[in-house]
This record gives structure tokens, sequence and C-alpha cells, in this order.
């Protein structure tokens, strides 16, 4: 217990990150003293001061997961012209975004309160979605099972989490109908309670009443990797796979 308590400290004080903006504050305190003393510069009050400490960066960072699942999902639900589509849980601005392009009903346990034409919020739980079965032609749920069943969001605590989301994805998904689907992949693991992280071959697993059209993916070293073999990814860290599945009609199978 002892172990665990440095653990969760020391995930609540990031120590580097302090020192990081420590070093920092001089070269804010030179900038405000410079910038008051350009011709044309506004007055500067202190109660006005909102210092940002960590952006002087040499490139711009992405979480590399998230901007390549997001463009990864967009075109090729784009390319299926869907005039309807689900979104269980993924980034509600990923679902916003999906708005211009169709009408998109958004299910989250979190209710959300968005105002587009094309959004439609519906509260719910990826363990139980608001669906007949094989109902839903177009569904996505990026970087969300892996969470399910921990906690981290008020959900109930369940170990069974990730595999009971997998199979009512199944089960609301119409005949002909695609899942656009991703989480982190590697060495199974759970990294409690942030996330579960599954090897490839268990995600296949789970959604066995499925036909993969496509993995594709982000390896450890952030790079996006198309059209590979999930085997690649296998024994990662921390990596991300995106699965696209399709739901064959009972006669292709």
């Amino acid at each position: 217990m002892t172990i665990l308590l440095k653990t969760i400290f020391s995930k609540l004080i990031n120590i580097s990150k302090i020192k990081s903006g420590l070093r920092n504050v001089g070269p804010y305190l030179n900038d405000w003293r410079e910038y008051q003393k350009l011709e044309g510069a506004e007055e500067l009050k202190k109660e006005n001061a909102y210092p940002c400490l960590f952006d002087k960066t040499a490139v711009t960072g992405i979480d590399s997961h998230y901007f390549y699942q997001g463009v990864w999902a967009f075109k090729a639900i784009n390319e299926t012209r869907v005039k309807e589509h689900v979104d269980a849980g993924s980034l509600v601005s990923f679902a916003g975004l999906l708005s211009t392009i169709t009408r998109v009903t958004f299910i989250d346990i979190r209710p959300v309160e968005i105002d587009l034409e094309n959004f439609v919020m519906r509260t719910g739980s990826i363990t139980a979605l608001p669906f007949e079965d094989g109902t839903v032609k177009s569904i996505s749920c990026l970087h969300v099972a892996e969470h399910i069943g921990l906690g981290r969001y008020g959900d109930p605590l369940n170990p069974q989490g990730t595999f009971q989301a997998a199979k009512e994805l199944t089960r609301v998904l119409a005949p002909g109908g695609f899942l656009y689907f991703s989480l982190p992949v590697g060495t199974p693991r759970v990294c409690f309670n942030a996330h579960r992280i599954h090897s490839p071959s268990q995600i296949l697993d789970y959604f066995n009443e499925l036909s993969l059209l496509e993995f594709s993916g982000v390896n450890d070293n952030g790079k996006f990797i198309e059209n590979c073999n999930p085997a690649e990814l296998a024994f990662s860290k921390y990596a991300c796979g995106f699965f696209r599945f399709e739901k064959r009609n009972a006669k292709e199978k």
C-alpha cells in the first residue's frame, strides 16, 4: 500500500513539471518587462496576469493517438456518405466535426449541451446502448472501451467492461454496417484506473462476429501506420490500434 500511495502522489505532484515551470518564471518576468517597453504596448496589470509557462516548445506537440484516429475515422466515415452516424463516447469535438457531414447521435454517460443542427445528445452507457439489435448502420468508438469498468468516469467497476462494450457494439450494428473502433494496444495489462491495454488479438476475439476490413494504428514512436498487420503492434508498450469492422449479412458468412 505504501508503494501504491507513493505512485498516487507522484502522479498528483509532477516534480519535473514543477521544476520546468520554475525555470520558466524568469523568462516570463523578462518578457513582461520587455513588452512594457515596446511602443504602443497596452498597460499590463498584475491582477490580469495569466502566466503560460509551458508553451515555448521547439515543436507543436500532439497526442498522436487522438490526432491520427480522428483523421482516420473521419476520412473513412466521409467516404461511406452515410446519412446517420452514432458515436459512443469518443471526443465530443470529433463527434461535432462529424456533424458537418452527417447527422450524429452522441452517446455518453455524462450529458453535454451542444447546440448544433445535426448533433443529437443521448445519455447512455456503452454497455447498454439505447438501440435495438442490428439497427445502427455506422458507429464509432474511439479510445473509449479501454476505460469501461475502471470507474474513472463514474461508471461502475467491472473487470469485463471492455469485453461487454465490444459485445454491445456488435449487438447494435446492422448487417452491412461499419464500426470504427480504437484503443491502446500492446502487452496486455491494467493501468488502474486510467485504462486497460489489450493485444490486437484480444480485440479481434472480442469482435469475432464481425469482419475486419482494415487495421491501422500508431506505434510507440507516434508514427501512423496504415493497413498493417495487427501483429506489428502486438508487443508495443502503448500503441493504438484502429479497427474498421463490418457486420456481414447472414448469406455472406
